[in-house]
């Protein structure tokens, strides 16, 4: 078998078992695991293609090649922004922090949810004078609001209520920082918080929204579930691109 047969079938074989893994560790719900089964398909089938190589018309494979190439060197092109944001510093004197909503089970911050808030505690308490904006509407399977279960949540860890403001009405990463601009002030400098693989695109909104001054504050995420997380936020980056968001 041929080098680049071999590499194939080992793509295809690998997004399966990540698949499955994906399954087995976050749930049949876990958003956007599809793509996964899909890539496996699509690896296997270029391998096939080139097993046939010399029965296909001539223009086939080199198309299929150029399409493929194009679209891996645009991926790693979006997913190297993505991961060098990861790598932010925060700044130190910030006037306000948007601590972006994630899922909420019943009335219990999830897992990334969580890390998100450990990150505002630990800089709220580094930094009192820094008020905390937490946004987030009620989705499905929430019995309050993301908004809510974030203050109840950061009063717990000891910050002050009269720090805090809510933002109860948003269902996306985009109204999460448009409906959030009012309740800051022009010359604010503004931390947008969320996990690590999402900071680009949630600056590149916040700057789209008419933000003057945003700083991205990456809170850690699921190590493994890292690369789908990544992956995922790629596709999400072509998407806003393509509606005209950023």
């Amino acid at each position: 078998m041929p080098l680049f047969e071999k590499v194939c079938a080992a793509a295809g074989v690998l997004c399966l078992l990540y698949y499955v893994g994906i399954l087995l560790y976050a749930g049949i719900t876990a958003d956007f695991a599809w793509i996964w089964p899909v890539a496996a398909v699509f690896f296997l089938f270029l391998g096939g293609v080139f097993h046939f190589r010399n029965s296909l018309p001539g223009p086939v494979l080199p198309t299929l090649f150029i399409l493929t190439g194009t679209g891996l060197l645009l991926f790693g092109c979006i997913s190297f922004q993505i991961v060098n944001a990861m790598f932010q510093r925060t700044p130190s004197d910030l006037d306000c922090v948007i601590v972006l909503g994630a899922q909420v089970k019943g009335t219990v911050p999830s897992r990334a949810l969580k890390k998100r808030l450990d990150a505002a505690a630990l800089y709220a308490e580094k930094h009192p004078e820094t008020r905390l904006i937490l946004s987030g509407g009620q989705g499905s399977g929430e019995e309050i609001t993301e908004a809510r279960a974030m203050y109840e949540y950061l009063k717990k860890a000891g910050i002050y209520p009269e720090r805090m403001q809510m933002e109860e009405k948003s269902t996306t990463t985009r109204e999460n920082l448009k409906f959030c601009l009012p309740m800051t002030n022009r010359e604010d400098r503004v931390g947008i918080l969320s996990n690590n693989f999402h900071i680009y695109r949630a600056v590149a909104l916040a700057k789209a929204c008419g933000y003057q001054q945003v700083y991205g504050m990456p809170a850690p995420s699921d190590p493994f579930m890292q690369l789908h997380y990544i992956v995922r936020e790629a596709f999400a980056l072509v998407k806003e691109k393509t509606l005209k968001n950023i």
